[in-house]
């Protein structure tokens, strides 16, 4: 059947926009470039990306989380590609794992802030879900010109040991391989892991290299006799295996997780995966190419659930907000998804797509409160241009039934995984568990727009403002200079509102091609039963 106009444009529009999302992730991929990668190699090392590919069981299934940390970001220090560390979640010996790798061609492995931020989004999935987690060491520690916004708040460098001290004390397996240099605070890292291996020659661990300790104490010694790999394996007794070479000790790894044992399942259903209806590139035609068009978002979930099935809960009410049960790769999901068509409520009235009214918060509700209820994990697609506004919708209490809708999402036990798949305005983005409401994975397409309200809104706002300021002032703008101040507004926030903006500071987990949807979201639910889930209690909840 020959496709309409309208949709020939969708598809040329997302095929852009995951050429231009490939184009990116390929720059992202050479790290530091190929100058610096040539030197690893003759230093006798594998790339971050190489030691991933060894390790990971060949032919199955990954994902890349924070691959656009960083972008466009720090340029005055270089870039730091990939936040300078890769982290991925796959099979080790047909055992899900998460691997975190630093990129010793950024900086030498330098920890940025947005490293940090990364690495501690990376210890959290691990928590969440007791997925082993494999550190491969390769970094000369805190980027210091940057030390003040890395070192000592919080969520900064000092948090990475903390977790792994909670990680152990919840017996969630940390192995950790020093390939390279491990220096100062950076040290405890693998050390504070379970077990340690160090690669002769290349890995070194220390609190202080040769230059610091004749500084602070007139000692001379060399970095092997210091902190090599016969000090530590032979002497120190600090790691537990010395390793020839990058490839043994990757092995070596992969041995010692074949021997792991199992953890306790949260339980979560699963039959056999089906494929979905249609094929993954109708998803190309169907999702539009002007984020403000309506579509069918029936159509597009029957192109991620399997066999396309969903029973919808209260079909007839609340008709902006889609949620219905399904499966997805075999696994049964609670699907809560922003309805992008004009709908009509029961009074007739007209009721525009992708924004949240009160009926269509209270189905929300009580279907988060069902989910939790049968242990059936979330999944939030975004489509969401905010909460219906005006007095009338004041009136009927928008904001008690939105705060229903954020508190059941607040206090969900069941585990939560969106997709940023259009818009993303304001409080729409929380009550649809935007990541400050502890989604286990959050992924965006590339057709993805998050912030406080949409562009040309916010700068009309902005525009007003800055116009009444220079009216006062006694210097208003004629209509031209004013046009030109609305332009150089949205531009600005245009640009704010972007994927890439939000993945370059880990807003969301990554940037991805919507046919890899159903992919995320079982890889992620797999993660999400290896950890029981708490008992529900919604809290001061009325529905």
């Amino acid at each position: 059947m020959p496709l309409d106009l309208e949709a020939e444009k969708n598809i040329d529009a997302m095929k852009l926009a995951l050429s231009s999302l490939q184009r990116r992730l390929d720059k992202i991929h050479e790290g530091g470039g190929p100058k610096r990668l040539e030197k690893l190699h003759k230093e006798g090392k594998m790339s971050a990306r190489e030691r991933i590919d060894y390790l990971l069981d060949p032919d199955t299934p990954r994902i890349e989380l924070g691959a656009f940390a960083g972008y466009d970001m720090y340029t005055e220090h270089g870039g730091c590609p990939a936040g300078g560390v890769v982290v991925v979640i796959g099979y080790v010996r047909g055992r899900q794992c998460i691997v975190v790798a630093n990129d010793a061609t950024v900086k030498a492995g330098a920890w940025f802030p947005i490293t940090g931020k990364k690495n501690l989004r990376a210890q959290e999935i691990a928590l969440e879900n007791r997925l082993p987690i494999i550190y491969l060491v390769d970094s000369a520690g805190v980027y210091l010109p940057m030390q003040d916004e890395i070192f000592p708040d919080k969520e900064h460098f000092g948090r990475i040991f903390r977790n792994n001290a909670r990680l152990s004390s919840a017996g969630i397996p940390q192995i950790a391989a020093i390939m390279g240099s491990c220096v100062a605070g950076g040290a405890y890292l693998p050390i504070m892991s379970d077990e340690a291996l160090i690669v002769e020659k290349t890995g070194s661990v220390f609190l202080a290299g040769p230059y610091l300790v004749k500084a602070a104490i007139g000692e001379e010694a060399d970095k092997e006799t210091l902190g090599g790999a016969a000090t530590h394996s032979e002497i120190s007794g600090v790691t537990d295996y010395k390793m020839p070479d990058d490839p043994t000790c990757l092995d070596t790894i992969k041995d010692l997780i074949d021997k792991f044992g199992r953890f306790e399942k949260a339980g979560f259903d699963r039959v056999e995966s089906r494929p979905p209806a249609g094929s993954p590139e109708d998803l190309f035609s169907l999702f539009p190419e002007n984020g403000a068009k309506p579509y069918s978002t029936l159509e597009v979930l029957r192109r991620l659930v399997d066999d396309g099935q969903l029973t919808q809960y209260k079909e007839h009410y609340g008709k902006t907000i889609i949620t219905a049960y399904a499966r997805i790769d075999g696994w049964a999901v609670g699907i809560v998804v922003n309805n992008r068509q004009v709908v009509k409520n029961a009074k007739g009235e007209i009721q525009f797509g992708g924004v949240i009214y009160s009926d269509s918060a209270d189905k929300a509700t009580r279907f988060i409160l069902n989910c939790n209820q049968k242990k059936i994990p979330l999944v939030f697609l975004h489509d969401v241009t905010g909460f219906m506004v005006g007095t009338r919708s004041e009136h009927g209490g928008i904001i008690k039934d939105g705060a229903k809708m954020v508190n059941a999402v607040a206090n969900s036990t069941v585990p939560k995984f969106t997709i940023v798949i259009g818009n993303s305005y304001g409080a729409g983005n929380y009550a649809m568990c935007g990541k400050a409401y502890d989604p286990r994975l959050i992924a965006a397409w590339p057709t993805a727009k998050i912030a406080v309200m949409g562009g040309e809104q916010a700068a009309k706002v902005l525009t007003q403002i800055q116009v009444e300021t220079l009216k006062n002032k006694g210097d208003a703008p004629d209509p031209a200079a004013e046009k030109a101040l609305f332009e150089q507004i949205k531009a600005r926030y245009d640009a704010q509102t972007s994927p890439y903006y939000a993945a370059a500071r880990l807003w969301v987990d990554a940037i991805i091609d919507p046919r890899d949807t159903r992919q995320w979201i079982s890889m992620g639910i797999e993660a999400a039963n290896n950890a029981p889930v708490e008992r529900f209690n919604p809290g001061v909840i009325q529905v």
